[in-house]
């Protein structure tokens, strides 16, 4: 089974864009990468997002989950490849910036009511299941060495303990967290810091990321009985799905593919396996749940292959089989 390259060419300029960058190796300055990112940055729904995300942070939180957050919204144009300096992004890293906690990481609006240990009032907050995503972004947009995204970094970092991140909030949040034993990691929190730690080169062979992956691949290898904070690796979350949401299938693998120590893990290729066996014959994937927030996109359908979601599994198989990062 081979990457499907020409279709993925033939589709949008970002899934063009990324195709080019990430499965041919060529180059930013190279005229069909630099021809490709034009029309991904005039891209009419890629401009839609960034002007949503214009009015950083946007509503209070009321579910993590929700596809449709700002902050998933974020993650998904730095997945794409924007960065500092592209028309617009200027205004929303500023208004990130803006919401530091005097702890490190970066604040979004909550609102946790009181029956579930917060106060019931809208304020300024983080939690482990959001600031690491925040982080991710930054970095991927360029800020990697900003002394606040530092911060950030190792005070994030810091909350790690010896079974992996746990459900861990700010102390505007007072008692909550998830609905789980305290002693417990919260599988998302560690998807969530992985991904943001694999993106910094020095970070990447930290025993902390040791640590955070084993976590994940324990309760895949333990997913009939180890479900710490209602977090499954069931049937559902073996459907695959995009953009990289929540706790699923493609999300685990792409994040834990940037971990080029892990590609000969007995545990991570059970989950390759489960992947490629979703591949049709022309090597294509196709969603098996969709996020309906996402569904004027080319992947908010199950109809029909989609590119995006086929170059994520493709950069996943091609991580682990080259041992590329």
């Amino acid at each position: 089974m081979n990457a499907p390259i020409d279709w993925l060419l033939e589709g949008e300029p970002w899934i063009e864009y990324r195709t080019r960058l990430d499965m041919l190796g060529q180059s930013e300055q190279d005229s069909r990468v630099m021809s490709a990112r034009k029309s991904m940055l005039a891209n009419a729904q890629v401009q839609h997002l960034i002007s949503e995300l214009s009015g950083w942070p946007g509503t209070v939180i009321s579910s993590h989950k929700s596809a449709g957050q700002p902050f998933h919204k974020l993650t998904f144009l730095a997945d794409l490849g924007l960065r500092a300096g592209d028309p617009g992004m200027d205004a929303i890293i500023t208004r990130i910036l803006a919401h530091q906690s005097v702890e490190g990481p970066f604040q979004l609006p909550m609102n946790i009511p009181a029956h579930y240990g917060g106060t019931g009032q809208d304020q300024w907050a983080w939690a482990l299941c959001d600031a690491p995503l925040t982080v991710y972004a930054l970095i991927k947009f360029g800020l990697k060495n900003e002394p606040p995204v530092q911060a950030a970094i190792e005070y994030l970092a810091g909350l790690l303990r010896d079974n992996g991140w746990p459900c861990a909030v700010s102390k505007e949040l007072g008692k909550f967290r998830g609905p789980g034993r305290k002693d417990d990691p919260c599988p998302f929190a560690n998807l969530a810091m992985l991904k943001a730690l694999s993106e910094i080169e020095e970070w990447r062979d930290n025993p902390a990321c040791q640590v955070g992956t084993d976590t994940l691949l324990r309760l895949w290898s333990e997913s009939d009985t180890q479900h710490p904070y209602m977090f499954y690796m069931g049937t559902d979350f073996r459907k695959p799905k995009i953009p990289l949401v929540w706790y699923d299938l493609i999300h685990v693998l792409d994040v834990l593919s940037k971990f080029s120590w892990l590609k000969q893990d007995k545990r991570m290729l059970d989950m390759l396996t489960v992947l490629k066996s979703k591949a049709d014959r022309q090597g294509r994937f196709t969603l098996e749940s969709v996020w309906t927030a996402w569904k004027d996109w080319e992947f908010g359908q199950k109809k029909e292959p989609s590119r995006w979601l086929t170059l994520t599994a493709w950069r996943i198989i091609q991580r682990l089989e080259s041992g590329l990062v």
